[in-house]
């Protein structure tokens, strides 16, 4: 309770912060309740209301179809949000227990590691996620594990260099005295003090991989339209523009902007909060 009240305190000090983590649970609070704030199917189509302005009936106004966009842009939290948190939360299962293997247990594995890392990240991100997901089959399951395999590198790299920094400290030595094994010594010693680097790069990687998400669906590669998504609802209302209908695209980009915005800034007040030389 002292480190929850101590985390809240400093949140609350930090303008940016406190704005980052309101973004994020207004987007999290859209996502879970979907169906009570979404005053319409977000899949239903009504021709007959299509390209409507925005007004009191369709806040956002309706696209090509006559879908609502306010219900899709609220619906599309849960694809977005969900395909970013898990797949974060994947690659960081994937790359920090990696990390902490080849930092520990330097020399062949280590360097095939590492030699393994630069040749994913040599790839353009964008490019590779395409392939992947077009090798794959366009749904949600292996949108996740694209980013979560373009995103494991970055975590592999952070933690391997915090335990290549620490391993041989006073305390980790201390604890191979005493006769910790290898084990214990990684994940109770090396891993709760080579984590704060990869937490603080998971916020930043959530408003990524909305982003990326956001560009797969917008040329065709990423979730299949009618489901609500923003990447695609820009694709879809982006030749609208031309005939005056900026409605259909600009409010999910606005809600792309901003939600990407909220995880940058709460990933800041997380680099200030977890810095050591905090006062």
């Amino acid at each position: 309770m002292k480190v929850f009240g101590d985390f809240w305190y400093a949140l609350r000090q930090s303008k940016g912060g406190l704005a980052g983590f309101i973004i994020i649970m207004i987007t999290l609070l859209m996502a879970i309740f979907a169906p009570i704030i979404a005053p319409y199917h977000p899949e239903q189509a009504v021709p007959e209301a299509s390209r409507l302005a925005p007004s009191f009936d369709h806040l956002f106004g309706t696209d090509e179809t006559g879908m609502d966009i306010f219900s899709r842009v609220v619906y599309a939290a849960r694809i977005d949000v969900t395909i970013a948190v898990v797949s974060t939360i994947f690659s960081l299962l994937i790359g920090v227990p990696i990390g902490l293997a080849a930092g520990y247990r330097e020399g062949l594995f280590g360097e095939i590691t590492m030699r393994i890392a630069d040749v994913v990240q040599a790839f353009p991100v964008f490019i590779l996620a395409m392939a992947l997901v077009s090798i794959l089959g366009n749904n949600v399951q292996n949108i996740i594990f694209a980013i979560a395999f373009l995103n494991a590198p970055i975590y592999l790299r952070f933690v391997r260099s915090e335990v290549l920094s620490i391993k041989h400290r006073p305390f980790v030595e201390a604890a191979r005295c005493a006769g910790m094994s290898n084990i214990k010594i990684m994940f109770k010693e090396l891993l709760p003090n080579s984590l704060k680097p990869a937490l603080i790069q998971s916020s930043v990687n959530i408003g990524w991989a909305i982003m990326l998400t956001a560009g797969l669906s917008f040329i065709g590669a990423g979730v299949n339209v009618p489901t609500p998504e923003w990447g695609s609802m820009i694709s879809i209302g982006a030749p609208l523009i031309i005939t005056g209908q900026w409605w259909s695209s600009f409010f999910p980009g606005v809600a792309i902007g901003i939600t990407v915005f909220g995880y940058a800034l709460f990933g800041d007040f997380l680099r200030l909060y977890l810095d050591p030389e905090r006062s």
